[in-house]
């Protein structure tokens, strides 16, 4: 009886494995002759370059780090918990890039993540999203790209170690995180609703970065857009959980999205300067609407609006108050001296591009990451809005000046509990910008 026992279990495995394999294995599809650009009209290709810039292709698909790589060419660093996945080229060169793919392979590489070769493809490409896609946007996508100069280019090697660097391992994360397929429309919700989420959960692929992940690296759906870290940078919350004092409403995600700055929350930097001036911007202004729409009913901003009044009114009181009278804090003499010239505001409103501290994502997060970020990269007029910057302070101030001064902020601006090992996370940071430009320089 043990033996049929011991034997049943072993079939079970073998027969587990091979329709695991089964589920796994996709075959090769065969090359093709690169695609004339006479093979697509200048209408979808231009519509698939809007697209391309909305899903943000060549933000992940150009490397940036010390060496400037070509548009779509690839070789964009992405450090994971696993190990680092260096971005594919994906402009139409028949031996690096895709110029030998068809379009039945690029749609499948989008809607289930497989290579042309039949190999698995890590999910730091969000084919999770872009399965979400229509076929017509994705071959629009597919005629934009085809119609690029081709660019000759290898990428570097993943360092993803062992065992996840096994390709076939990825059909096993698709079992359990892939839903693949085009998004239903909700009847509950208005059509510019489902606009909004069609964009914002399929070619925008938001919550790729706004929503933690597990420890598998897919995003946890018990925690949609509840922020996360982000190429050294922390994703704020777009839900309810968002802990600034003002609600982020649809007119603040609107002017956010389009134009890079929200007066009652602040500017983009970092990388949330390339969604907004190299994506949305080139998107029509019904489609930011519509996903400024969407963002605007997952944090509840309609239910939670009337608290704004209060909130601006108490921030504009804090603004001011290290410019009143004899100054004998240290800490509160080091914000008049370097910030008070932009950020205090005698006026009943927050004024555009000079934030108010005190309603500012970067002071109300859990940890001060992104007010280290841009106080010591600064804020480029490539990044925010082109009219006003902010300069680095990389030079001009210590690990123990950064302290101090997020110290000071934290406590004079927010309600909430002091951060801890300032002095430590402000070295962290400074040593990320190390190889890299800060945005003053530029």
């Amino acid at each position: 009886m043990i033996k049929r026992i011991a034997a049943a279990i072993v079939g079970i495995g073998v027969a587990g494995g091979v329709g695991f394999l089964a589920y796994a294995w996709y075959p090769e599809i065969a090359p093709v002759a690169p695609p004339p650009p006479s093979a697509f009209s200048k209408a979808q290709i231009e519509h698939g370059r809007i697209l391309a810039a909305g899903g943000y292709c060549a933000e992940c698909h150009t490397r940036t780090d010390g060496k400037r790589g070509v548009e779509l060419a690839g070789d964009y660093k992405m450090d994971t918990p696993f190990g680092a996945i260096f971005s594919s080229n994906i402009t139409p060169d028949p031996e690096t890039g895709i110029g030998h793919w068809s379009e039945a392979a690029f749609k499948r590489a989008m809607r289930k993540g497989i290579s042309r070769d039949g190999t698995q493809l890590f999910p730091a490409f969000p084919f999770d999203h872009f399965t979400h896609m229509t076929d017509q946007d994705i071959d629009d996508v597919y005629a934009f790209l085809m119609t690029r100069e081709p660019v000759h280019s290898v990428k570097r090697d993943n360092t993803v170690a062992f065992p996840f660097n096994i390709r076939l391992e990825q059909a096993g994360w698709k079992l359990l995180f892939l839903h693949e397929g085009p998004l239903k429309n909700n009847s509950a919700k208005d059509a510019e609703w489902n606009r909004g989420a069609y964009l914002a959960e399929g070619l925008s692929h938001c919550s790729a970065c706004h929503t933690p992940r597990n420890a598998m690296g897919a995003e946890k759906s018990s925690a949609p857009y509840d922020g996360a870290p982000v190429d050294n940078w922390i994703a704020p919350p777009l839900n309810e959980h968002n802990p600034t004092p003002v609600v982020w409403t649809e007119d603040e995600y609107f002017k956010y999205l389009r134009y890079g700055s929200a007066p009652l929350h602040g500017s983009a930097a970092g990388p949330m300067s390339p969604v907004v001036h190299g994506g949305l911007s080139e998107m029509p202004e019904s489609d930011v609407h519509a996903i400024a729409h969407y963002l605007a009913d997952i944090d509840k901003a309609s239910t939670r609006v009337s608290q704004d009044p209060q909130a601006i009114a108490w921030a504009m009181k804090a603004s001011m108050r290290d410019l009143v009278g004899p100054q004998t804090d240290p800490n509160a003499r080091l914000y008049a001296g370097a910030c008070a010239a932009c950020h205090a505001n005698a006026g009943p409103q927050p004024v555009e591009g000079r934030p108010d501290l005190a309603l500012n994502n970067a002071l109300w997060l859990d940890e001060p990451t992104n007010l280290f970020q841009v106080i010591l990269r600064g804020i480029g007029t490539t990044e925010g809005i082109s009219t006003v910057s902010m300069p680095s302070f990389y030079h001009s101030f210590s690990d123990a000046d950064l302290a101090r001064l997020a110290a000071y902020l934290r406590a004079t601006r927010t309600t909430l509990k002091p951060w801890t090992d300032l002095e430590k996370k402000a070295a962290d940071v400074r040593k990320t910008l190390v190889a890299s430009p800060v945005a003053s320089s530029h």
